[in-house]
C-alpha cells in the first residue's frame, strides 16, 4: 500500500483510530499480551482522552517481550509508559479476580 493511500494517524478519525487501537492490542506478538492488552482495550479505549490513547499507542509500539516483563512486575519500564502500564495491570487485576 502506498503513503498516499494509507490513513495516516493524525488523518484518522477518532473511530477509526480506536479500531486501529483496538485491533493491534489483539493481535500482538504473544498470546499472553493478547489477553491482557485485548480486554483493556476493549473496556477502556472508548472513555480514554486523547492524550491518553497516545500513552496507550506508545505502550503498543513496545515489544511484547519487554511489555509482558513490565506488566509482571520486572523493573526497567520508562517512565513516561508507567502510569499507563499501572493502569493496564490494574485492570487486569481486576478482571482476573475470582468473584
Amino acid at each position: 500500500m502506498t503513503g498516499a493511500l494509507r490513513e495516516s494517524a493524525a488523518d484518522a478519525s477518532p473511530e477509526a483510530r480506536l479500531k486501529r487501537l483496538r485491533i493491534r492490542a489483539w493481535r500482538r506478538g504473544t498470546k499472553e499480551m493478547d489477553l491482557i492488552l485485548g480486554p483493556f482495550a476493549d473496556d477502556r479505549l472508548a472513555a480514554m482522552s486523547p492524550g491518553a490513547l497516545d500513552q496507550f499507542e506508545a505502550v503498543l509500539s513496545e515489544n511484547d517481550q519487554d511489555l509482558y516483563l513490565w506488566v509482571t512486575g520486572h523493573p526497567g519500564a520508562p517512565e513516561a509508559l508507567r502510569p499507563m502500564l499501572d493502569e493496564i495491570v490494574a485492570a487486569a487485576r481486576d478482571r482476573l479476580r475470582p468473584a
